[in-house]
């Protein structure tokens, strides 16, 4: 049936409309006439000649007649535009209504013009003052594949949630470029979460909703078994935990976490998140170790603290070097810890200097004074990258990272004009 009615509209004149002459006469002179529900009548028949009813769409003012055109499954396509215009939203509902049911059959290949013609009446709907026209529209075409992508672009950045929400989260017609802008520009945070949900995501979109720093939408993210997540954002997600620790269980559930970043976890979660670690089943007995290790680490270092709570920081840190135990593993459990005092008196012991020194290091937010403060205290370059980012909250542009994954990145030279600069020894 649909069909037929396609191949009906598919111009405005086809061979048999005039085969009727006086039938063709008398639709004219009612289209021309007074007759206001004659004329409502004519525009509501589907074998009215289409020429007509492209006459009625374009020359009668009357609502009455332009809702029987716009209900019309006969009225031609190319009359779409005309009516989207309409200033009665009744006219405009029931066009929406009916190229919403003609969308399916108006595919680009086979009816490229018919097809323009209805993209630009919706295009022109889906902008409407009326809220519940554009909600009709977002309702049809949130779960349709084949929706325009002007269309559900312009819904999707619908001002009102009932309208927008169902595009960004459903919408698979709604392309990256599209959901890139929207969660550069709009300004609610329910719409990045409706973005996060969404079926499937791309790497790109996934690093897009994090660097919005909406902390339910990156939950949302972390929880979505369709979101592709590189492995470069995965680890400013690790990294934003440490802030954000509603992220931890989150990402301790996540299916196909990358060992390494599950150690990583493991260093700052609280017990709750290091339970959900433990008790996977995708680690091998290695990575179960060391996590489990990490985990009895913290835990005496937190007791000893906690034993030793009347002790300034810097007195921990030279009963630990007494004992041999001021060691690398011993500041990143600090750190882990959120400990920023014993962290910076541990630096200052190991690299030979003042702890007013160090703080001044972290306070000028830099990262060679931090490398070279690291390289002196003979830490090791990852290490002094996690200093870069947690202590020293070094702008994601401005780190260095290690060279071949290990090394320090400066040479021998730098460290020591970097040094000297501090006022620290570099003996």
């Amino acid at each position: 049936m649909m069909l037929k009615i396609i191949k009906k509209i598919t111009g405005l004149f086809s061979p048999d409309q005039k085969n009727d002459p006086e039938r063709y006469d008398r639709e004219k002179a009612i289209a021309r006439g007074d007759d206001l529900k004659a004329k409502v009548s004519l525009a509501g028949n589907s074998k009215t000649h289409q020429e007509l009813l492209y006459y009625l769409a374009e020359k009668d003012d009357d609502p009455a007649v332009r809702k029987a055109l716009a209900k019309n499954m006969s009225t031609p396509v190319q009359a779409s535009p005309i009516l989207a215009g309409d200033s009665n939203e009744v006219v405009r509902m029931a066009l929406a209504e009916r190229l919403i049911k003609l969308l399916p059959e108006l595919n680009q290949e086979s009816h490229s013009q018919l097809y323009a013609f209805a993209v630009e009446a919706l295009g022109t709907l889906a902008l409407d003052e009326v809220l519940k026209i554009r909600k009709a529209l977002s309702s049809a075409l949130h779960d349709y594949g084949e929706a325009p992508p002007d269309v559900v672009g312009k819904l999707a950045r619908d001002i009102e949630r009932e309208v927008s929400e169902p595009i960004l989260k459903f919408c698979t017609a709604l392309g990256d470029d599209d959901l890139l802008d929207i969660l550069k520009t709009h300004p609610a945070g329910w719409a990045v979460e409706a973005i996060a949900g969404r079926k499937t995501i791309s790497e790109i979109i996934s690093q897009a909703v994090i660097d919005t720093k909406d902390r339910p939408a990156g939950a949302v993210l972390i929880d979505n078994k369709g979101a592709k997540i590189s492995e470069k954002t995965l680890e400013e997600i690790i990294d934003r935990a440490r802030d954000y620790p509603e992220w931890q269980t989150h990402l301790a559930a996540r299916a196909n976490l990358p060992p390494k970043m599950a150690k990583t976890l493991a260093k700052f979660a609280d017990r709750s998140v290091q339970k959900l670690l433990l008790n996977r089943s995708d680690f091998d007995p290695k990575v179960a170790e060391e996590i489990s290790e990490t985990f009895k680490r913290r835990l005496d270092f937190a007791g000893e603290a906690d034993r030793q709570q009347d002790m300034p920081p810097s007195e921990r840190v030279k009963k630990l070097a007494r004992e041999d135990r001021l060691n690398e593993e011993t500041v990143a459990d600090a750190l882990g810890m959120r400990d920023r005092e014993f962290v910076c008196a541990a630096l200052a012991h190991m690299a030979g200097t003042d702890l007013e020194t160090v703080e001044k290091i972290f306070d000028m937010k830099a990262a060679k004074p931090i490398v070279a403060l690291s390289w002196r205290a003979k830490l090791t370059m990852r290490f002094a990258l996690r200093l870069e980012k947690e202590l020293g909250h070094v702008q994601p542009k401005e780190l260095i990272y290690p060279r071949d994954g290990t090394d320090y990145p400066l040479t021998y030279d730098e460290m020591l004009w970097q040094l000297e600069f501090l006022g620290v020894e570099a003996a």
